[in-house]
Parts: structure tokens; C-alpha cells; sequence
């Protein structure tokens, strides 16, 4: 281990090293005092977002370097205390609603009448409080509310008494051990404390946000079977980090909070768009320590347009440059230097937007517009700069983890660079946002939305110009010592095609999302029952694979009974499609109208649990250039093609030459209703075929030809054959050839 230890401290300390002596060299050999004053003050500007970009750096190093693990303590279950849970609501639809209290009664606790669950309803809506009642929950309705989030969630403190509280947003979906993951934290706290003084008691505990949709990188990038979530990096890394400096930041939901600790700070705070983070600071001022969990313990709905995501990130940031400065977070004596960094950390967070966008602009200035905002030859750049940047590089990729890399952030920043610098100055020089804007979790795509790609079109159409201006002409040398300047318009070239694809976005098809789920069904037909697993199911369909082809008539309804730990269901539905996947058959189901007793249970075996079918963790072997290739393969797949036509049967391709009257003809492909041929002759006169391919006699009827020129036969007399054993062995003897051709060429 030592062997392991010894090189990782080098690489910082080089890294710490190197960065000082280029800075301090940037600052006194590189600014163009001999140029215009634009070009002085954007010198400026980008030498202090290095400062700043090295700093943040060293900060997430310390805290790696102090990271702790912390461990469940085990308590009996009469020590389980009353909870509140608070479900906030706003103007949120009931059938959103719905979902979060259904698993909020689910919830499993040892006393379960020691868990008390409420709406707070800020718009006092009759509609809620009809939910409330038919699940027996408490409602808190309130009218004229001044303070948004904050002023509801305080007039549910007041009318209630529990000694934890619990708080979810109205779209977070909880697992039913969310109660007993966190509640354990504070009983086995107090007993410490009981026996050392010292030891700080707890404020709140944070669980991860998790949320079983793919967000807007995963889907609009092609990546949703390659990246995480892009909020995964702060929730299941840089807050569990935060630990080590008892200093969790409270991001509003799946969190359970000490009523001592919010009572001690006033309430939810209401000067601010972002109560929670402002909370959970105030709570680490009055002595409490705030803790994040590793495991997800709810799931909720991020937004699926770019206006939402973006109003989502605005509010998020003004809000935390907000509280910042309420806080006074760098003179407040009641934080440890540790925690000041956290904040700190949270607010300098915002302004990397501002940093991405002078680190794409300044070579710009150079290559397109003369202007010189670094002032230096190529040998003292490289001399100063590459020592730096390169153990730099050496120290953050050592830190980069299984959900994040350093060049993954910096996509995302540049995603989202142009449309959070001018909110986040406004408000760091305190001109407010005055409405609080709850995000939209149900819009949906717009032709408008292409509207958001012209602030990275043109700065990509700048990059463009700048590399072919900048070298064009040049050879041998030249090119040599202009590599510094091309390095970084090829990096921000890249980083901006990336921004300009997620910006042209990519259509959405489904109604529901659809989630990856091996769960137990079984398909029952006339008597016939198939004991199968599930591929993926959402809240109107669902699908199940099959390693041999399964007949099913068009439009006949299937029974399913679906099972997921302790829940299991009956439900009803047709077949709307089916295609091969490798060895197997998938069988898509649209499912009937349920009651709402079944519903209620779909609804468990449907979002009870991490949603497993989107990844947890980036693929290693899945680099930023693979991705970006990956979403140009798909692109161009798609580009003038319409979505294929779905079949409701499994199509066998055959690809068999037989006899047909006197000539030869090919066999293409069956589906139990029909069979089509490619033939040299016109079978257009033969409307009608007598044919038998091993010991099964088939009665064909012409239906046409099909645009590839083959022609197509419907079975007439398949009722008579399709349960004969001639049948099922013709059948095996067909899907046996079919898999030792290559069965993925053939697309249905």
C-alpha cells in the first residue's frame, strides 16, 4: 500500500507546486498591460479564473484526502422515534402525486403509527386534499403564501410535533426502507452523546438524488446505457466527501432533518430562492453536523426540455450565491474553516460557467480578432504552463471517479455556460430574482428549444475559423509553436459539437418512461401459461422475453400476473410488437385500463427501488471520444429515415430455396399469419398456394407484394396447424437456422 501511497502524494504536491510558480508567472510576465484595455481586462479576468480553477481543484484533493466513511448504527425497533413526513406541493398534478404518496404509506417502520405524513399544500387545493383523505394522510393547506417552499414547509412545522422530520418534493418517489435507512443515524447519535459531549449531534441526513428518468446528457447525447446521471457526481461524491467536514449540503428532499436543529435556526429560512442549501448551512452554525448516505432512498423526475433544465440550474445558482452572501460564510465565526471551504466550494461552483466561457473565448480573440490577451512566446509557455497542466491533470485524474471525469465536466459546463453567466452576476452583485419558479417536470420538446444552439453555433463557427486562420499557411515550425494555441481550439472545438448535438436534442417517442426490469410474470392465453421475465416495463406497457417465438392471435388479451418482492399483481393487455435480441424474442405489451387497487401495486413493482436500468457509474472503457462518435454513428443513422413499422408477431427470417409448381423460389421470412417469397417468376396469378414443407401442409392466400418486390401469402389454415407437432418441429427447425446465420441482419 505504501508503494501506492508514495507516488499519488508526489503527483499533488508536484501539481500544488508546479501551479504556483505558472500563476505567480501569469501574473507578473503574461498580462498585456501593452495592449487595449479590453484585452487587459479580460487578461486579468482569465489569469484570476485559473487562481480560481487551481484553488477548487485543491480543495476537492483535501477533500478526498479527508474523506470518511460513516456506518449505520443498529438499534432496536422500539427505539424507532415519531417522524413527520412532509410532502411539499405546489400546483403539481394529483396523478404525479399520487405516486409519491402511495410510496410514502409503504414505507416500512416497526410502529407505523409513529410515522405521520402530510401534504403541505401551498395552494390550499381541494383536488389535494381528496388525495390526502383517500390515503388517510394528514393535509396542511395553506392560502396567500409570501415565502414559497420555505413558507409552506414552516406552516407544516407548526402543526405538527414530531422529533424528525422528514421532506420530499413532490415528484421524489420514496423506497419503503427510506425510513429505516436514515432514522437509525440520529438514535445511535444520541446514545453516543449520551456517553461524550463532544460529539456533535446530528442535524440532518441527506440521501442521494436519484431519478428514474434519463436526463437530458443521458438522452439527448445517446448516452443512456453510458454515463450516469449528470447530478449523480455532486450527490454520490462531492456530498459524501463532505462528511469529513460534517458539512452535507441539504438539497431539499429525501432528507430527515432534527426538528431541535430547525427550530434552533428560526425555521426554513425565507430570504432566499434556496431554503434548503441556506438551511443546512445555519444548521452547521448552531453546533449540529450534517451527514449524506451513499444508497439512493428515493427516486424522482428530472425535467425532459432544455427551457425547463435550464430555469431548474438559474434558480439553483442564484439561489446559492444568495445564501452565500446571508451567510457571510467567509467572516461567520460559527463555521470551522472546513465548512467555509464547503460553501465556498458551492458558490466558486457557479462561476466555473463564467471560467468555461473566458477559456473558450480567449484563443478566439487571438486567432480570429488579433487580440492578444496572453502575452508570451512559445518557449516560456511552454516552460511555465505545461509543468502545470500536465501534473494538474496527473493529480485530477487520479481523482476522477467511477461517475465523472474531469473532461465530462467540462462538456457540461460548456453545455450550460452561456445561459447561467449573466443570472449568476446579477444576483452576485444583488440584483434578485423576485418569483420563485418552481420547475416544470411535465413539458415537453418544442421547435423553439432549437433556438438554445445559436450561443454555442457561433462560438463553435469562431473555433472553426480560429484553427483554420490561425494555421493555415504554416509548416514545419510554424505549426510546432503554434501547437499551445491549436491544443486548446481543438479542445473547446470538441467541447462545443458536444453542445451543439445535446442542443439540437432528439425525439421523444414514448408517452411513459420505460424502465429495464427483470421481474417474475407469467403469460397466461387459453389455458397456455409461459412462466417468462420482463425486459422493461413502464406505467401503460411492459415487455417480456421468450427464447422461443410464442403465437399469440392479433389483438388477443393476455393475462399477466407480475411479481416484485413483496408485491405482485394481475394485469391485462395486447400485443403491439415483437422483435429478436440476439437469441431471445421480446414481446412488447400495451397494457389494458387498470383499477386503481391494481395501479396502486404497479405502481410499487414500477418505481420501488433504484432504477437499476440506467447506469450508476461511467464505463471505464467508454471515453468522451467514443461517446461523441457513438452520438454521431446514431444521428446519422436516423437522419431522413422514419420510425420502423412495428410488428405484433415474431418474424422468422428463413432464407430456405424450396419448389413451387415448377420453378424455385425463396423462402424470406414467416410470422405465423403470413409468409412472404422473392421469386425470379410473377406469382401475382398465383393467388392461391397449396404448399407443404415438411409433412405441414400450409393453404396460402395472396395479400401483395411488399416494397423490397417480395410476395406475401397469409396462412389460411393455420388455426388447423399451429398446435400439430409437425408444426412446433418445423417451427424449432426454422428459428435453429435462423440462429446459425447472422439473425441481426434482418431488422423488424
Amino acid at each position: 500500500m505504501s508503494k501506492y501511497k508514495i507516488p499519488r502524494k508526489l503527483i499533488y504536491i508536484l501539481a500544488f507546486f508546479f501551479s504556483i510558480i505558472y500563476l505567480v508567472w501569469r501574473g507578473v510576465y503574461t498580462l498585456p498591460f501593452g495592449g487595449s484595455l479590453f484585452a487587459l481586462i479580460f487578461g486579468i479576468l482569465l489569469w484570476f479564473s485559473e487562481i480560481i480553477s487551481n484553488f477548487t481543484a485543491v480543495i476537492l484533493i483535501w477533500s478526498k484526502n479527508k474523506a470518511k466513511q460513516i456506518e449505520k448504527p443498529e438499534i432496536a425497533a422500539t427505539e424507532y422515534p415519531h417522524v413527520d413526513v412532509l410532502i411539499a406541493t405546489h400546483n403539481e398534478e394529483v396523478p404525479l402525486l399520487l405516486k409519491t404518496v402511495n410510496a410514502a404509506v409503504n414505507m416500512h417502520y416497526p410502529d407505523k403509527r409513529k410515522v405521520h405524513i402530510y401534504f403541505s399544500d401551498d395552494t390550499n387545493r381541494p383536488e389535494v386534499k381528496e388525495l390526502a383523505e383517500k390515503f388517510d394522510v394528514g393535509y396542511l393547506g395553506l392560502e396567500n403564501n409570501k415565502h414559497a417552499k420555505s413558507g409552506n414547509l414552516n406552516n407544516a412545522l407548526a402543526h405538527t410535533t414530531s422529533p424528525l422530520v422528514a421532506t420530499f418534493d413532490a415528484d421524489m418517489i420514496p423506497y419503503s426502507d427510506f425510513l429505516m435507512e436514515t432514522v437509525p443515524y440520529f438514535v445511535g447519535n444520541a446514545k453516543e452523546r449520551a456517553e461524550d459531549e463532544q460529539i456533535k449531534p446530528i442535524g440532518l441526513v441527506q440521501t442521494p438524488q436519484s431519478f428514474y428518468n434519463a436526463d437530458l446528457f443521458q438522452f439527448n447525447l445517446f448516452s443512456e446505457a453510458s454515463i450516469p446521471n449528470e447530478q449523480d457526481f455532486f450527490s454520490r461524491e462531492v456530498n459524501i466527501l463532505n462528511n469529513a467536514h460534517d458539512a452535507a449540503i441539504y438539497t431539499g428532499s429525501n432528507t430527515v432533518i432534527a426538528r431541535e436543529a430547525i427550530e434552533a435556526v428560526g425555521g426554513f429560512p425565507t430570504d432566499t430562492i434556496t431554503e434548503d442549501f441556506e438551511l443546512g448551512a445555519l444548521i452547521n452554525t448552531k453546533g449540529y453536523k450534517n451527514i449524506s448516505t451513499l444508497e439512493p432512498m428515493a427516486s424522482g423526475l428530472t425535467p425532459t426540455d432544455i427551457p425547463s433544465v435550464l430555469k431548474q440550474r438559474i434558480r439553483w445558482g442564484r439561489g446559492v450565491v444568495q445564501s452565500v452572501r446571508n451567510l457571510h460564510i467567509l467572516t461567520n465565526k460559527n463555521l470551522t474553516l472546513q465548512q467555509k471551504l464547503v460553501y465556498l466550494n458551492g458558490f466558486l461552483y457557479w462561476w466555473s460557467f463564467f471560467r468555461r466561457l473566458l477559456y473558450i473565448l480567449a484563443p478566439i480573440l487571438f486567432t480570429v480578432f488579433g487580440v492578444m490577451v496572453v502575452d508570451t512566446n512559445f518557449w516560456n509557455l511552454l516552460l511555465f504552463w505545461l509543468p502545470s497542466y500536465y501534473f494538474l491533470h496527473l493529480a485530477m485524474q487520479d481523482l476522477s471517479s467511477d461517475i465523472r471525469t474531469q473532461r465530462w465536466g467540462e462538456v457540461q459546463e460548456t453545455i450550460f455556460a452561456p445561459f447561467l453567466i449573466l443570472p449568476i452576476f446579477l444576483q452576485t452583485i444583488g440584483i434578485k430574482e423576485t418569483k420563485f419558479k418552481v420547475t416544470n417536470k411535465n413539458a415537453k420538446q418544442s421547435k423553439r428549444d432549437y433556438l438554445y444552439v445559436l450561443p454555442h453555433l457561433i462560438l463553435w463557427v469562431l473555433t472553426v475559423v480560429g484553427l483554420v486562420s490561425f494555421n493555415y499557411g504554416k509548416y514545419g515550425s510554424e505549426i510546432f509553436y503554434g501547437a499551445v494555441i491549436t491544443f486548446w481550439l481543438l479542445t473547446h472545438l470538441f467541447n462545443l459539437t458536444f453542445s451543439v448535438l445535446f442542443y439540437l436534442g432528439r425525439p421523444i417517442y414514448r408517452k411513459n418512461e420505460h424502465f429495464l426490469a427483470e421481474n417474475q410474470v407469467t403469460v397466461n392465453y387459453q389455458g397456455q401459461s409461459y412462466e417468462l421475465k420482463t425486459k422493461n416495463i413502464s406505467e401503460d406497457g411492459l415487455s417480456f422475453v421468450s427464447t422461443a417465438p410464442l403465437y399469440f392471435p392479433e389483438d388477443a388479451l393476455l393475462n399477466f400476473s407480475i411479481k416484485k418482492g413483496d408485491y405482485q399483481t394481475e394485469l391485462t393487455g395486447k400485443i403491439v410488437r415483437v422483435y429478436r435480441e440476439e437469441e431471445d424474442w421480446v414481446y412488447g405489451v400495451a397494457l389494458s385500463e387498470m383499477t386503481e387497487a391494481v395501479y396502486l401495486v404497479y405502481l410499487q413493482i414500477i418505481y420501488h427501488g433504484f432504477n437499476r436500468s440506467l447506469p450508476q457509474f461511467r464505463d471505464p472503457w467508454v471515453t468522451p471520444f467514443d461517446l461523441f462518435f457513438a452520438n454521431l454513428k446514431e444521428r446519422l443513422q436516423h437522419v431522413g429515415k422514419k420510425r420502423p413499422a412495428a410488428s405484433a408477431q415474431p418474424t422468422i427470417p428463413l432464407n430456405q430455396v424450396i419448389q413451387l409448381t415448377d420453378f424455385d423460389v425463396l423462402l424470406r421470412d414467416f410470422d405465423y399469419q403470413t409468409i412472404s417469397f422473392a421469386a425470379a417468376e410473377n406469382l401475382k396469378e398465383l393467388q392461391n398456394i397449396q404448399l407443404q414443407i415438411d409433412e405441414v401442409p400450409f393453404d396460402l392466400e395472396f395479400l401483395g407484394q411488399t416494397d423490397q418486390g417480395d410476395y406475401r401469402y397469409r396462412v389460411a389454415n393455420l388455426s388447423d396447424i399451429i398446435q400439430t407437432v409437425s408444426f412446433k418441429k418445423l417451427i424449432h427447425k426454422w428459428v435453429e437456422k435462423g440462429d446459425e446465420s447472422d439473425t441481426n441482419s434482418f431488422a423488424y
